[in-house]
C-alpha cells in the first residue's frame, strides 16, 4: 500500500512517496506476538515470573524444569514467539548491512523462518543424539530445555528491540552491538550456570566439552553471523 504527500508547489518541493506495506505485515506479525506472550502469561502467570528472573535466580529450574520437558505449551508458545522475531530481528540487521535494499519483503522474512527453525531443530537433534550415544540422556535433555529457556526469555526482549527498530528508531551500529551483548550475556549465564553443574562430568573430559564448545555452540552463531551479514 503506498500513498503520496502532496506538498506545496510554491516551495519547489515535489510529492513524497512513502511505502507502508513493510509496516503493514510486520505490524501483524507483531500483534501476533504480542498476544501470545500475553496468552502464555495469563495461562501460566506464576511460571512466566519465574521466568523473568532467570538472569538473577535459577529457581525457575528447580520448580520447573525437574519434571516438565521441552515439549510443553509453556515452551512451545514462547519458541513459536521466539522464532519469528529472531527471524524478524534477523531480516533487519540483513536490510540495515544492505542498504540498498529499499524494502524487505515477506518472503524472504518467511524463509529466514523456516532455515532458523530447521537450523535449531537440527541442533537439538544432535545434541540428544549425543546424549543416547554417550548414554547421558538425562544431562543433555536437562542441558537442552535450560539453553531453550534462556533463549526463550531473550524472545520477549527481542520484542521491545523490534517495535523500537520498526516504530522509534533505524538499526545503527550502537543497536547491533546491543543485541550481541544481550545475546552472548544471556547465552553465557545459561551455558555458565549448566556447566557448573556438571563440572564432576566436564573435567575428567575436558577435551571432549572444548570439541562440543566450538561445534555446537559457538559455530552455529559464526554460521548464522555470515550468512545474514
Amino acid at each position: 500500500m503506498c500513498f503520496t504527500v502532496p506538498l506545496s508547489q510554491n516551495l519547489g518541493l515535489e510529492y513524497l512517496l512513502k511505502n507502508t506495506t513493510d509496516i503493514d505485515w510486520i505490524t501483524l506479525i507483531l500483534v501476533g506476538c504480542v498476544i501470545l506472550v500475553a496468552l502464555t502469561k495469563i495461562l501460566y502467570p506464576l511460571r512466566f515470573q519465574e521466568l523473568l528472573k532467570l538472569p538473577i535466580t535459577n529457581k525457575y529450574f528447580f520448580v520447573y524444569g525437574r519434571n516438565d520437558g521441552v515439549i510443553h505449551p509453556f515452551n512451545v508458545f514462547l519458541f513459536i514467539v521466539q522464532i519469528v522475531l529472531a527471524s524478524l530481528l534477523l531480516l533487519l540487521i540483513y536490510k540495515w548491512k544492505n542498504p540498498s535494499i529499499t524494502s524487505i519483503n515477506s518472503f524472504l522474512y518467511l524463509k529466514i523462518c523456516i532455515g532458523l527453525t530447521l537450523f535449531i531443530c537440527a541442533k537439538i537433534f544432535l545434541e540428544k543424539l549425543i546424549g543416547v550415544i554417550f548414554n547421558i540422556s538425562a544431562i543433555v535433555d536437562k542441558y537442552v530445555y535450560q539453553k531453550l529457556s534462556y533463549r526463550n526469555l531473550m524472545s520477549i526482549l527481542f520484542m521491545a528491540i523490534v517495535l523500537i527498530l520498526v516504530y522509534i528508531t533505524p538499526m545503527s551500529s550502537f543497536i547491533f552491538f546491543t543485541i550481541v551483548s544481550i545475546v552472548a550475556i544471556l547465552n553465557g549465564i545459561a551455558l555458565f550456570s549448566s556447566y557448573k553443574e556438571q563440572r564432576s562430568i566436564i573435567l575428567p573430559h575436558f577435551f571432549y566439552f572444548i570439541l562440543y564448545l566450538c561445534a555446537l555452540e559457538i559455530s552455529p552463531y559464526i554460521i548464522i553471523y555470515k550468512v545474514v551479514l
